[in-house]
């Protein structure tokens, strides 16, 4: 399902699938200019692993159009890397000496004459230039004009049953425009061309949950169904709220107030303000106040069909409620992209930056590692990178197939999460007991085993994997130095490389659907209706909001100044007793939860389906003492909000 697209990570089929080729650069290792003898400089990573010469068809016809992004290197690629890391280092000197939008703007920005350069060279080669902004220069024009412009022949490729066009090499520029060009991307059109024609769909088709429930992990045991691991097992809880997940993660006293968290994702939901407002008044939550909760969105939408538009609205739904959960006096700004696509992901990214519209930023979307290009990979890190020397930080769900193997046959990590600059956020099962006591947590991964037909066992016991917190070790990404030391070796070397990459995630929190987050959106019902109901949900969809809202926590607590790129300060900590150290079996037994559900995802007309549900079982990864793969450092617990306090 994911093998050439990416999800919105809700733990349901709620999101659309989209072609994300996101990737992400180590620290110290710059998007890759070569000159090549013949005056002129590679843009590295611009044709994609794909394109073969096993699967060229060839030439691609000359009148052909094409449409493409350059993006612009701006002043000083190299010291805007340099100075992302240290404003973010607790150690470095310029730490927390964040830059404004304009002054960082003023300092790595592309310049005048760049912008002029890059222009008429692109003119100069037939191409017409259809729009700039502060990070690119979007042009159009045939096949043979943008032959000529970068210096490769575009041919067509068989990829996955089908024919794209892709550059035979990797695109050049004149070495005379100095290094002003950071990538181009849209060279290859996989997978398909976009619509400019599209509306706003209505919601999709109702979810509900069945019962019976537990109001608490542990309040309602299945005693009339069979066991599991020898014992009885609870039925899983109807949906933690705010209050109980504030208490697991050590909020204490702090709201968020004076904090704004940003939220991206695609489309917009029409009915997120009076969801957001019904869902805070009937489980405590603080009633939102004038401007608490703003969208910011694009003139249109695209492409509202492919990427299933309504889908996306479940998951601003909860992500939204998520951080309003956690930090009820935080304001959120929701930024949604005009389409699924990494063009309008991207911009979505760069509004955030260029205005500073939030110091947190939660993205609950992303694909496999395999699709990643370098090319996007730079245009993405670049926006990070800006957003860490304004105090931005940026938080990326982990994924929702474990290693991966199951969903693409391929055991990889996750992207955008798997970036240097991001922190990614793996997913565990949460137990919140009587009282709102934090009881333990297990690294998130599904196993299900259905009721037998005469209710006497469960079949095929514990059952197939189902769904996990993503992680693993990046194939592209070299280890950043904040992971030195704590991630082990076994770890970081676990694809056979000579040196250390990049181990995903970073931190945790719940993310496991059945033990999961209430949620409340408005639904379309059989009937034809639309009205506001409520389901249990969960993925690292949710683990994401959860963390960006205990960093509007701890920011607060830090007087409000920005926390920033948070990794450094998340690595600095390890080891201490700020975090919860997540293991998959913390009473020393194997765990599972009873569930029911309607047949139909909406009544028991067409009557229910009884499981068990395995924790602790993700894939081929564990969650185990110190880092590991699954929950990284750990979830927050008491101490952590206000660890930032004092310092």
């Amino acid at each position: 399902m994911r093998s050439t697209r990416a999800t919105a990570r809700a733990g349901l089929s709620l999101a659309a699938t989209l072609p994300l080729l996101a990737g992400a650069l180590a620290l110290g290792t710059p998007a890759a200019h070569a000159a090549d003898g013949s005056g002129r400089h590679s843009l590295a990573g611009t044709k994609p692993v794909w394109a073969k010469s096993s699967a060229d068809k060839g030439a691609a016809g000359d009148s052909s159009k094409v449409s493409v992004r350059v993006y612009l290197a701006g002043r000083d690629a190299a010291g805007l890397q340099a100075y992302a890391r240290a404003v973010s280092d607790p150690d470095s000197a310029s730490y927390g000496k964040y830059l404004s939008a304009k002054e960082a703007d003023a300092r790595y920005g592309a310049t005048k004459a760049q912008v002029e350069s890059v222009t008429g060279w692109l003119k100069s080669a037939g191409l017409t230039v259809t729009g700039t902004t502060r990070h690119y220069l979007s042009v159009t024009g045939d096949v043979a004009a943008v032959e000529k412009a970068f210096g490769t022949q575009l041919h067509n490729y068989a990829k996955g049953g089908k024919t794209y066009r892709a550059p035979a090499a990797d695109a050049t520029v004149p070495a005379a425009l100095d290094g002003a060009v950071l990538t181009v991307t849209g060279l290859d059109n996989a997978p398909h061309k976009a619509s400019h024609s599209d509306t706003l769909p209505p919601p999709d088709a109702v979810f509900r949950n069945s019962g019976p429930f537990s109001s608490y992990y542990g309040s309602s045991t299945a005693t009339s169904l069979p066991k599991a691991y020898g014992q009885k097992i609870p039925y899983a809880v109807k949906g933690y709220t705010g209050k109980q997940l504030r208490a697991a993660y050590g909020a204490g006293r702090a709201t968020g107030k004076g904090v704004t968290v940003a939220i991206t994702d695609a489309y917009a939901s029409p009915t997120i303000a009076a969801d957001a407002a019904t869902y805070a008044g009937k489980h405590g939550d603080a009633s939102y106040k004038r401007g608490q909760l703003k969208q910011v969105l694009p003139s249109g939408y695209t492409r509202t069909e492919e990427c299933g538009a309504a889908g996306w609205y479940g998951e601003e739904t909860l992500d939204v409620e998520a951080v309003h959960a956690v930090a009820p006096k935080a304001d959120i700004v929701y930024v949604g992209a005009a389409s699924c696509y990494d063009n309008d992901l991207l911009d979505s990214l760069g509004k955030i930056v260029d205005g500073h519209l939030a110091d947190i930023v939660s993205n609950s979307w992303g694909d496999i590692e395999a699709n990643q290009t370098p090319a996007l990979a730079a245009a993405y890190d670049q926006v990070f990178q800006l957003g860490a020397i304004e105090g931005i930080g940026f938080y990326f769900s982990s994924g929702d197939n474990g290693d991966e193997v199951d969903n693409t046959g391929t055991k990889q990590v996750d992207t955008p999460a798997n970036s240097a600059w991001v922190t990614a956020v793996g997913g565990t099962s949460l137990a919140v007991g009587k009282h709102d006591k934090y009881l333990w947590e297990t690294g998130w991964g599904t196993r299900r085993a259905a009721l037998s037909d005469d209710g006497r066992s469960w079949a095929d016991f514990p059952g197939a994997f189902t769904s996990g917190a993503g992680g693993g070790t990046s194939r592209t990404v070299a280890q950043p130095y904040y992971q030195r030391g704590v991630v082990p070796k076994s770890l970081a070397k676990a694809n056979g490389t000579a040196a250390p990459m990049r181990t995903v995630p970073d931190i945790s929190a719940v993310g496991d659907p059945n033990t999961g987050f209430k949620v409340g959106q408005t639904q379309a019902f059989p009937d034809g209706s639309y009205r506001y109901s409520e389901y249990r949900i969960g993925g690292t969809s949710l683990a994401a909001p959860v963390i960006a809202g205990v960093q509007a926590l701890a920011q607060q607590e830090r007087g409000g100044r920005a926390i920033g790129f948070a990794n450094p300060a998340i690595y600095d900590r390890y080891g201490s007793k700020v975090y919860h150290d997540v293991v998959d079996r913390p009473t020393g037994k194997d765990l599972a939860v009873a569930r029911v559900d309607f047949a139909n995802s909406f009544d028991a007309s067409e009557g229910l389906i009884t499981s068990v549900r395995s924790l602790g079982k993700d894939s081929s990864l564990k969650a185990v003492r110190g880092y590991d793969p699954v929950t990284g450092v750990g979830s927050p617990a008491g101490g952590y909000v206000s660890s930032f306090k004092r310092r």
